[in-house]
């Protein structure tokens, strides 16, 4: 009970990836190495938004459909155990795509994100050790690990859509398996963002 409510605290303190730059600068990073794994991992987890456990626990022949990657894959949530289904964008895609054309086959059984040390997949706590790493390789300031991926997908299509889409919380809401907007604005990081401007709007 003491590890998973650890596991809660450490997932809600970790932050977002705001800046596009940053972004950026890390899929370059990532680029560079030799094994695209890890690269894969940041592409998908800030696009398609899923928990860290359900992203690891993703098998090859769910993205793949006799060699062409899939469009849509449907899975079960650890987490909630309720049916999720999401779409695989061009980065996502691209991102698969260079990585198993550097394996020399292909096997359908095994985990996407498979470990180094073996025929498993990749922990949740290597893959948070290697966010976590990254980031501070790079000097990007701030708290990270696995969640940042999927607060990041949160937070990007939330400030992307909310101008010309007021009703984007509620889609988010429903995406993430929150209980309320609320829950989700406070996820995501919006809440402080937003008294923080009202505090500065105000100049008496």
């Amino acid at each position: 009970m003491i590890a998973d409510n650890t596991l809660k605290v450490r997932a809600n303190e970790v932050e977002p990836i705001k800046n596009i730059k940053d972004i950026a600068k890390i899929k370059q990073y990532l680029l560079g190495k030799s094994n695209k794994r890890d690269y894969m991992l940041f592409v998908l987890g800030i696009n398609v938004g899923l928990r860290a456990g359900d992203l690891l626990s993703l098998k090859t022949r769910e993205i793949l459909n006799d060699g062409t990657i899939v469009d849509k894959v449907t899975i079960y949530e650890e987490k909630t155990d309720k049916k999720r289904e999401f779409e695989l964008n061009t980065s996502a895609k691209a991102a698969i795509r260079l990585y198993l054309d550097t394996l020399k086959e292909v096997d359908y059984e095994s985990y996407l994100f498979k470990s180094r040390k073996g025929d498993g997949a990749l922990t949740v706590e290597a893959a948070h050790k290697i966010i976590k790493t990254t980031l501070r390789e790079l000097n990007i300031k701030g708290n990270y690990g696995t969640h940042s991926l999927r607060k990041t997908f949160a937070y990007h299509i939330y400030v992307n859509n909310i101008k010309t889409n007021p009703t984007i919380i509620n889609t988010l809401q429903k995406m993430l398996n929150h209980s309320s907007a609320s829950v989700t604005l406070r996820y995501i990081g919006i809440t402080k963002e937003v008294i923080s401007d009202v505090y500065n709007s105000l100049n008496l």
